[in-house]
């Protein structure tokens, strides 16, 4: 399968766009292919719908990537109980022919325990746009977040539980887009 993982933040080095690459690397491991869009590398002009930006290699890029995919994975930070403005704007460029019918993973990082908002918020945006949510959902804060704070192979730290709960979920996911691909 061809898996796009949307990375929503505009920090250089995010925690989300960090825990992204994790999870696109057990993906890579998994024998898919995983695609990382990083918004932060390649920002997008503020949407507007009087407005043409179909013309813009960026925009164009993510909708064909998008387009392109079997199945979504979405990460953002979560700002205020929220997710970020980067992603939301992405998402505003996108539409029901880019998600709909695929499996969607959503994925937070906070910086208090928990990004349980900015994930249901996620999830009721992917209904909107006809995709098929995860049973399951990524939310790293606290020390768990700490770990994503600098690179790591997956043979590096220690990770413990949080990247044995990653894994477990990214698989559950992989179960769903594959049986959902048929």
């Amino acid at each position: 399968m061809n898996i796009i993982l949307l990375a929503g933040s505009n920090r250089k080095d995010a925690t989300s766009t960090r825990l992204s690459a994790f999870v696109g690397d057990i993906i890579s491991k998994s024998g898919h292919q995983a695609h990382l869009f990083d918004l932060y590398e390649k920002p997008l002009p503020f949407y507007s719908p009087d407005d043409e930006y179909d013309s813009t290699d960026t925009i164009s890029e993510l909708q064909k990537v998008m387009r392109q995919s079997d199945a979504i994975v979405l990460a953002t930070p979560e700002y205020h109980s929220s997710i970020s403005g980067v992603l939301k704007n992405a998402l505003d460029h996108l539409g029901q022919e880019h998600f709909r019918g695929k499996a969607v993973l959503s994925m937070s990082s906070a910086g208090g325990a928990v990004g349980t908002s900015s994930l249901q918020q996620l999830q009721a945006i992917v209904r909107n746009l006809h995709g098929i949510n995860s049973a399951e959902w990524i939310s790293i804060g606290g020390a768990q977040r700490n770990w994503f704070a600098e690179s790591h192979t997956d043979h590096e730290g220690s990770g413990g539980e949080v990247t044995e709960r990653i894994r477990r979920v990214t698989h559950s996911f992989l179960e769903l887009a594959s049986r959902i691909k048929g």
